[in-house]
């Protein structure tokens, strides 16, 4: 636009009907409009646009409507140009539209896991939750019948996938302790600390003390679950 102008852009999604444009096929695709004010194309120019080479200026290639007409082609997508002089010109470009696809999140297989925690009431909570998840749990009430039942399925040949500990056990060996003598047994425990004391330095070093993962009490199940996730995908 020489003389300045005008320019506006504009998007649309549009369902194109058997046979509504000849070169295209019926289906779902995006509509791009650029239309300008500027000076318009002669009428006996307008079939020649996208020919390789044509050009009506004195330093211009001729390719860029050429490529741009290659692109949009293999693309299977379609352009349309109307211009009229002095008003302006107005391209019409359909792209075939990309459903938008669902991420999959995979879920983790049926997983062995221990559960250690001194209150009964959460204990059985803990397990009953894990069995919804589709999972083998199993429940003890401090670190030292942790380490024993831990100790035992892996000798026998049925290791626990993950072991969830509650950091505090006031009557027993509470969650530190018990994932350090884990970690001798078995150096690639995946352990996660569960505690409702937040500001514990453990819950937020984790990692510095050997567990996978933290998950803070109270949780549901939606976090149960995305920890679990977190910790086998490590």
């Amino acid at each position: 636009m020489p003389a300045g102008g005008k320019l506006v852009i504009k998007a649309e999604e549009v369902n194109v009907l058997d046979q509504q444009i000849p070169s295209l096929k019926p289906g779902h695709y995006i509509k791009l409009i650029i239309q300008d004010t500027g000076i318009g194309i002669p009428k006996e120019h307008i079939n020649r646009i996208f020919d390789p080479y044509f050009t009506t200026k004195q330093k211009g290639s001729g390719l860029g409507l050429t490529v741009v007409y290659s692109i949009i082609k293999n693309h299977e997508g379609y352009i349309t140009v109307d211009s009229e002089l002095g008003k302006g010109t107005t391209f019409e470009i359909y792209l075939p539209a990309v459903p938008k696809k669902e991420k999959k999140i995979l879920e983790p297989a049926r997983l062995k896991i221990l559960v250690m925690d001194d209150e009964e009431i959460v204990l059985e909570v803990i397990q009953e939750m894990l069995k919804i998840l589709g999972h083998e749990a199993i429940g003890v009430r401090d670190g030292k019948q942790a380490i024993e039942v831990y100790k035992e399925a892996k000798e026998q040949g049925s290791p626990f996938d993950v072991v969830i500990l509650d950091l505090t056990v006031p009557t027993g060996m509470g969650g530190e302790e018990t994932v350090r003598e884990l970690l001798k047994i078995d150096p690639d425990v995946k352990a996660i600390v569960s505690s409702g004391y937040s500001n514990d330095p453990i819950m937020s070093e984790y990692e510095k003390y050997g567990f996978k993962a933290v998950v803070p009490k109270p949780y549901g199940m939606d976090e149960l679950k995305e920890v679990l996730r977190k910790v086998i995908s490590s």
